[in-house]
């Protein structure tokens, strides 16, 4: 079984990170992570790096594609032509697309969510409306046959793990609970944008919007990138 993790320059490193430490225990799997090229990525901190193994063209046919999201510069990669001409080469072929966080609006920007129910990172959940997509804010992890979407980064480990009990069973999957020992106790109560205070939101939008090449592109892109498709 090939696992598609498709990495790329400014993504958050966890959202493909978690999920790669579930899948990995996966029977008879082969994981790339695929980009344009063979090489190093710079994560959206600027200081951590993972790599590239495969690249799109090596991977033609993976069984299941994991995009993952960005808190810097998801828009770039919805844009990239190579990117989303891949995912729509080789979603009819797989037998699992999914994301993590922001991961969704690439695939929205695919075509793919088109009157699907879906998940993403709550400040970019608007967003996933301008797709086509019905937002599931409440939502850790939603299904809608093939595809499946997570909420924002940690919510990844959860995907990973209901992917993994589909593909090997509930067992298999507590088993990669309990190795990877996934059992949240978080110190605050904070994990949902619906339990945050009003003076923890903003901080954490100002945070992010510092984070971000370009915080207008989080607003005016993906309608411009909806536009586009909606057009094809």
């Amino acid at each position: 079984m090939q696992i598609a993790i498709v990495v790329y320059p400014g993504m958050t490193a966890l959202d493909a990170i978690g999920p790669y430490e579930v899948l990995a225990g996966i029977r008879d799997r082969e994981l790339r992570f695929v980009w344009k090229e063979v090489g190093p990525i710079v994560t959206d901190s600027n200081a951590l790096v993972l790599g590239a193994t495969h690249t799109f063209a090596e991977t033609p046919r993976p069984d299941i594609v994991l995009i993952p999201g960005s808190s810097a510069d998801t828009v770039t990669t919805m844009a990239d032509s190579t990117v989303i001409a891949w995912l729509r080469s080789v979603h009819p072929h797989t037998r699992f697309t999914t994301s993590v966080c922001s991961g969704a609006l690439v695939l929205g920007a695919a075509g793919l969510l088109e009157g699907r129910p879906a998940t993403t990172h709550w400040m970019a959940m608007p967003m996933l409306k301008t797709f086509g997509a019905i937002p599931q804010p409440d939502a850790r992890v939603v299904q809608d046959g093939k595809i499946i979407t997570a909420a924002g980064v940690s919510a990844g480990i959860d995907m990973a793990l209901t992917l993994m009990a589909q593909l090997e069973g509930d067992d298999a999957a507590r088993v990669a609970q309990l190795i990877i020992e996934y059992d949240p106790r978080p110190p605050f109560d904070d994990g949902h944008v619906s339990k945050a205070s009003p003076e923890i939101r903003k901080a954490a939008v100002r945070r992010m919007a510092r984070l971000a090449i370009n915080p207008r592109d989080l607003l005016s892109a993906p309608k411009v990138l909806a536009r586009r498709w909606l057009r094809r």
